[in-house]
Formats: C-alpha cells, sequence, structure tokens
C-alpha cells in the first residue's frame, strides 16, 4: 500500500525500515568499524573537512557516539554481520533539520546546497531548495568556472555537485566547498547563512563556521562527531544511497512539512 506523499511519523518510520533507508541497512558492520577506525587513526579521508584534533583517538568513542546518534550496534564486540541505523532517530535528525529550515524561510535567509552523493539525495537537496525559494530564501548561485584536482563545480538543480568526464560525481571531500567559499570571499561576495548538505561539503562548511545541516551514513561518522562538538547544526542518519532515490520522497515532503514549507514542488 503507497503511503500518503506527507506520512505521519509511524508511517514514515515504517517506510524508512521497509526501503532500508534505516533499519537494517546494506552497510555491513566491518565497513562501519574499519571507517570508525580510520577516522581515530587521523585518516583525513574520513574527517569529512573537520578538524578534529586528537580528541576522538579511541575508536570505541567513535561507537560510542555513533551508537548514540546514528543506532548501531553498541556491542564492541560484535565485529561481523547487519549493522543499523535506528528510524527513530532519522525522524528526530529530519525534525530537527525543518526547525533549521523553518528559521531560515522565516527570515529569508541565503541557502547553499551541495552534494557529495548525487545519485541518491540529489533530489532531496532540489525539493528542499525549490521549498525555501517559494518561502523568501536565496539560493545561492555558485561562481562559474571553479574547480578542484578531482573535477569542475557547478550547479545542478539549485544543488552543487563535483562533475567529472561528464557524470556527476560521488565524493567525501571537502575541497570543493573549500573553493566555493574561497571563491565567494574573493570575489566579495556574502556567504550563505545555511549550507545544507553531505561529505565534505556539510563537514567543511561547518568547520568554516557557517550553519551547517546535512546526512550522513553510518559508516560516515565525522558529521555525527561534528553535531556531538557543535559544529555541525543537525546530522541526519540514513543510507546515502538506497536503490531508488524515489524511496526517500516521502522522508524529504515530512521534512518540508515540518518546517512549514510548500511540499508541493
Amino acid at each position: 500500500m503507497p503511503i500518503p506523499r506527507t506520512p505521519s511519523r509511524p508511517a514514515l518510520v515504517e517506510h524508512l525500515v521497509r526501503t532500508r533507508i534505516a533499519g537494517d541497512v546494506a552497510t555491513p558492520r566491518e565497513n562501519n568499524l574499519s571507517h570508525y577506525r580510520a577516522l581515530a587513526n587521523g585518516d583525513r579521508h574520513y574527517w569529512l573537512g573537520l578538524e578534529l584534533g586528537d580528541r576522538w583517538e579511541d575508536e570505541q568513542d567513535v561507537l560510542a557516539v555513533m551508537a548514540e546518534r546514528c543506532g548501531v550496534n553498541d556491542d564492541h564486540e560484535y565485529r561481523f554481520g547487519q549493522d543499523t541505523i535506528d528510524p527513530e532517530l532519522t525522524v528526530d535528525g529530519l525534525e530537527r533539520m525543518a526547525a533549521r529550515l523553518h528559521k531560515a524561510a522565516e527570515d529569508g535567509q541565503r541557502v547553499l546546497f551541495a552534494t557529495g552523493h548525487p545519485g541518491g539525495l540529489l533530489d532531496v537537496h532540489r525539493a528542499t531548495a525549490a521549498a525555501l525559494r517559494a518561502a523568501g530564501c536565496e539560493i545561492m548561485v555558485i561562481p562559474d568556472g571553479l574547480h578542484t584536482a578531482e573535477g569542475m563545480i557547478f550547479q545542478f538543480a539549485d544543488v552543487s555537485v563535483l562533475e567529472r568526464g561528464a557524470t556527476l560525481w560521488h565524493t567525501h571531500s571537502p575541497d570543493p566547498m573549500t573553493v566555493i567559499l574561497d571563491a565567494l570571499e574573493r570575489l566579495g561576495r556574502p556567504l550563505p547563512d545555511l549550507v545544507v548538505a553531505d561529505h565534505g561539503w556539510a563537514g567543511c562548511a561547518g568547520q568554516r563556521g557557517l550553519d551547517s545541516v546535512g546526512y550522513a551514513d553510518c559508516n560516515d561518522p565525522a558529521l555525527f562527531i561534528g553535531e556531538a562538538e557543535g559544529t555541525v547544526q543537525v546530522t541526519v542518519p540514513l543510507d546515502d544511497h538506497v536503490t531508488s532515490p524515489r524511496h526517500y520522497d516521502p522522508m524529504t515532503a515530512y521534512l518540508l512539512t515540518a518546517a512549514g514549507l510548500d511540499t508541493d514542488v
């Protein structure tokens, strides 16, 4: 049975579990733990643009944050098999993000959207940008001609993405957001009041002192740590690349409705 366009909280929780956006997700436990270990060992690829110093050198501390904020299994001895995202925590995160989007709409703020996971989250960001524009926000346009070592940076449907070889590129790197923010400052243009993003795009923005909210998978612990430390305002736990991007539509509708925004965009 199809769920309503804007589901109730219980209906959304059921949908998240059924589509594996949350609940028993595709990411295996051993992959999660290897990423937690890499972050604790100082591998900056896993810091997603944040500066974590030596505060998270214990892998068990990282696991504790992920159990609390994402809902992975908190058993230190559980090393292999299925891991989980708590769907209730996903909806809690959506409601926290909705409150920040509501403030942006009330104040007519400048908002920048970006994704390192265009295969999964591009339309979530596109729809959110459209709803905020309709509510009076300025959806920021990035300067032309920007690039990193990985590829070109451009906007597709209001969302900044990395393009390489005529393909939208999956990236964890904070470099694209660094390049955008540096270009805005160099040109004397205002910075965003709010960044809505994921991966290193969100982490970099938060580290630069901007209000940053975003999405993260259970094998990307940095943004959850960023929220725990107050560098990132909101991190919503979810599988960021399920089999069909359409599965995110009810989640997006719930987010926009909770923010008091138009869902018919």
